[in-house]
């Protein structure tokens, strides 16, 4: 029958060392003829008894020289162990005791004649519809288009046309009035009077 529990050294000659726990009753101790032997000057002889009942581990100091020591506490009787407890021979040597996994051998056959179940494939997504972009959006300057002169306005268009009036009417004035300056001196010959620079005759 495999073992169930086990001691794990964690201090001692060979750290890490593991000891299978088999049978009802195992010792530890330093000579021959012990279930776990441990080569040290803190083993006595016969040390340490570990007794299998009801499932259970019981654990006894055989009258040692150094004492057996449960989690710091030396043991003056039997004591249940509990799977993660340390067991100390003396001061330096230190064994974890632990429960040994067990394996199901039938564990890897199917138990049932079910199929094993295959996991779906993720659904793939429908294929979205095309997203119209949407118009550009100009931050800072907007380019620049083609210029487009917008037509002048009726009231624009009206006003340049009474001030070409008005500049023709002013001019019209003004050739009017030299023409009827001109007829009244040429009438009252008074060419030599307003103008005797042009007219030699007129010199006296």
């Amino acid at each position: 029958m495999a073992a169930q529990f086990q001691l794990v050294m964690h201090s001692g000659p060979t750290p890490g060392k593991v000891f299978p726990m088999e049978g009802d009753l195992i010792t530890i101790g330093r000579e021959a003829g012990n279930g776990i032997i441990i080569n040290d000057a803190e083993v006595s002889r016969k040390h340490t008894q570990f007794v299998f009942q009801g499932g259970k581990v019981i654990v006894t100091d055989l009258g040692s020289t150094n004492g057996t020591f449960v989690d710091g506490q030396r043991l003056t009787g039997q004591h249940i162990l509990q799977p993660g407890q340390i067991i100390s021979l003396g001061e330096q040597i230190s064994l974890l005791f632990e429960m040994v996994a067990q394996v199901d051998p039938n564990a890897t056959m199917m138990s049932t004649g079910r199929p094993p179940v295959v996991p779906m494939p993720a659904p793939v997504p429908a294929s979205q519809p095309a997203v119209q972009s949407a118009p550009a959006m100009y931050a800072g300057q907007v380019p620049s288009g083609p210029k487009f002169s917008p037509p002048e306005s009726p009231a624009k268009q009206g006003n340049s046309k009474i001030i070409i009036i008005v500049i023709a009417l002013v001019v019209l004035c003004l050739l009017c009035s030299c023409i009827g300056i001109l007829y009244y001196v040429d009438s009252k010959n008074l060419w030599c009077t307003y103008l005797p620079f042009l007219f030699g005759a007129c010199t006296p």
